[in-house]
């Protein structure tokens, strides 16, 4: 006979009564947020690709192969994961939505590939994504997290990397394309990194919100302990990153603005999980043609161009008839 009770009987979720005051709040955004690759225009980007030097197309090209790996890893690895460590029916849900889009983020990036790039230059990309040694530390860092959860000791550490990934090492991969964008180059490709971004903020600020309650569950004695490892953590994945921003950016001068971005976002994700500032970069520091690129509002497109992130949904189909034409 089962002794416990969450063994004898499964739960259904019951979106009419939610037990705490934010799933339905991000539920309702990842909604809102909704998009699929196949709505952003990539045509303009074509023309734009062929004025780039050689250099700057092998940058762009391997930034975005990067990116597909972590998003891959987010996607099959760290949402199921740390989901399966969540008793809150609620919040699994909202991970799980996550999740989907941590898949259309990966599968984004290779619709920008298909309009760029030959299928052969493609194979390439990701056999050198399998090679590429700053690429494979990070993404070992990150995933040993997710393998290990155990407690909530564990699970705390877990989420608080999900949240440094989502929020910290994405970003030497996010610069050139809203740098680029930034100066009316590439703006289809800007336009979804523009659309990631916007989910990864929701992302990391509920992961981070998670993070911060199973934090308190932990006994207060063992708290700092935890939080200096957060800490190393950050420091230990900026070595990395700035092997990995010098390989990518050196043949461009960018590499220093890039290191300056990402503990920019380091600080970024350490508010996430309700902690103090590290490296303590300010607005001013950073490239004002890059940091205009961060802010999701809605921007003004027209309706034969790009999207823009903050498209609103038709709620009401009619068919047109001869009429609408009678101008």
């Amino acid at each position: 006979m089962l002794n416990n009770k969450k063994e004898q009987f499964r739960s259904a979720i019951n979106w009419n009564r939610v037990t705490d005051s934010y799933s339905k709040i991000f539920w309702d955004q990842n909604i809102r947020q909704f998009w699929v690759d196949e709505e952003i225009s990539l045509v303009e980007d074509k023309k734009c690709w062929d004025t780039l030097t050689k250099d700057e197309q092998t940058t762009y090209e391997k930034i975005l192969a990067g990116l597909t790996l972590l998003d891959t890893e987010q996607a099959g690895t760290g949402m199921p994961f740390i989901l399966e460590h969540v008793d809150n029916l609620h919040a699994k849900a909202v991970l799980s939505f996550m999740g989907a889009m941590e898949q259309m983020h990966a599968k984004s990036y290779s619709t920008i590939f298909s309009t760029l790039s030959s299928m052969d230059r493609i194979d390439e990309l990701f056999e050198w994504v399998e090679t590429n040694v700053p690429l494979q530390a990070k993404t070992k860092i990150i995933l040993d997290k997710y393998h290990n959860i155990t407690d909530d000791k564990s699970l705390y550490i877990a989420m608080a990397s999900s949240v440094l990934l989502e929020t910290y090492l994405f970003y030497s991969g996010f610069f050139y394309p809203l740098y680029l964008s930034g100066q009316g180059k590439m703006i289809g490709g800007g336009e979804i990194i523009n659309l990631i971004i916007r989910d990864e903020s929701v992302h990391g600020l509920f992961v981070g919100l998670l993070a911060q309650e199973v934090l308190l569950r932990v006994p207060e004695e063992e708290r700092d302990e935890l939080i200096k490892e957060v800490y190393s953590t950050v420091e230990k994945l900026f070595e990395i990153e700035k092997k990995y921003t010098k390989e990518l950016y050196k043949d461009i001068g960018l590499e220093d603005e890039v290191i300056k971005f990402v503990k920019y976002n380091a600080d970024k994700a350490l508010m996430n999980l309700g902690l103090d500032s590290f490296y303590n970069v300010k607005d001013e520091d950073i490239n004002s043609i890059v940091l205009s690129g961060l802010d999701t509002e809605t921007k003004t497109h027209d309706f034969f161009s790009t999207k823009g992130n903050g498209y609103i949904k038709a709620l009401k189909h009619e068919d047109l008839t001869e009429e609408d034409f009678d101008w």
